[in-house]
């Protein structure tokens, strides 16, 4: 397998993704083609590039994985922001750079995401036919998430604070970056956490198991209404008709993958879907632990083979 890192335009800047080819790529040829989308606070390096995207190119898919804007190597400004209209129009542009491939088969384009990548995923389907199929791993919803008390309260005080903040930037104060973990593990025990996502989401990003430079986990808080008010799975039983499989696993976290597969597999209007519940497994076991990984992938890859 080889990779080729590359740029495509977006609105007024260039994103940053890495193709990854199978090993017999043959230019002449082509090739059904997946995009994957990484999760809230990530990068391209990390797990939807370097364990999902990497292993569905060496089953023959092209893939390209890449930077959100505003975050990574990818444009946009200020940094840190995680907007879901920005993280799912990305994908549009994406397609349209893959279009331009002449090894890329425009017919037989899917989408994986993994963590809130995964509803991103999902969502984005909706509205961008040009996607066939989908495979959201351990997706959360991240509107829903920021309204159940991730933005660090309720709904409303959290939007009274971001007006706040946001009237004070205006008039020339400085951007306030929020860092959404704990700096360690030992740091959050200390704090009192003890929901096992926000602990093994610090042991995967705060670490060498999953720390890269571009995977910041940080975000600009005045432009955190925006997320507040967006819901992943809004027009879902009208307009989610593509194939989808939804992979979770069944240790449920605060983050709620768990809930929320359940809940769009519920209510898509796909006449093709499929939940896998991945025994014995957490939401950060699925961004890089061999054993729920391998039984990802082996529903993942042939269901992109059938319906690509």
């Amino acid at each position: 397998m080889s990779t080729q890192a590359i740029k495509f335009k977006n609105i007024a800047w260039d994103n940053a993704g890495i193709l990854h080819f199978p090993a017999d790529f043959d230019e002449n040829k082509k090739y059904a083609t997946v995009v994957t989308m990484h999760p809230i606070g990530s990068c391209k390096e990390q797990t939807a590039g370097n364990v999902y995207g990497k292993a569905l190119a060496e089953a023959g898919f092209i893939v390209l994985a890449f930077d959100a804007s505003f975050q990574g190597e990818s444009g946009g400004t200020p940094r840190y922001i995680e907007n879901p209209y920005h993280r799912t129009d990305d994908v549009r542009y994406a397609i349209d750079y893959l279009e331009t491939l002449p090894y890329v088969d425009a017919d037989k384009i899917g989408i994986l995401g993994v963590c809130g990548g995964g509803a991103y995923s999902l969502n984005i389907a909706m509205t961008e036919r040009r996607i066939k199929a989908v495979v959201s791993i351990t997706g959360v919803n991240f509107g829903r998430l920021l309204r159940d008390g991730f933005a660090g309260g309720s709904p409303m005080e959290v939007l009274s604070k971001v007006a706040t903040q946001r009237s004070a930037e205006a008039k020339g104060g400085d951007l306030l970056t929020i860092n959404m973990l704990p700096d360690s593990v030992e740091a959050g025990k200390a704090a009192g956490i003890e929901d096992i996502d926000v602990l093994e989401a610090t042991d995967y990003y705060k670490t060498s198991r999953g720390q890269t430079k571009g995977g910041a986990t940080s975000a600009v808080y005045s432009r955190m209404g925006v997320g507040m008010g967006w819901d992943a799975f809004y027009l879902s039983e009208t307009l989610l008709t593509q194939p989808i499989l939804v992979v979770i696993g069944d240790k449920p976290g605060g983050f709620g993958a768990f809930r929320d597969g359940y809940e769009i597999v519920r209510r898509a209007a796909s006449a093709k879907k499929e939940l896998l519940v991945i025994k014995g497994f957490s939401h950060y076991d699925l961004y890089d632990q061999p054993e729920p990984v391998k039984q990802a992938l082996e529903k993942a890859i042939p269901f992109f083979k059938e319906n690509l």
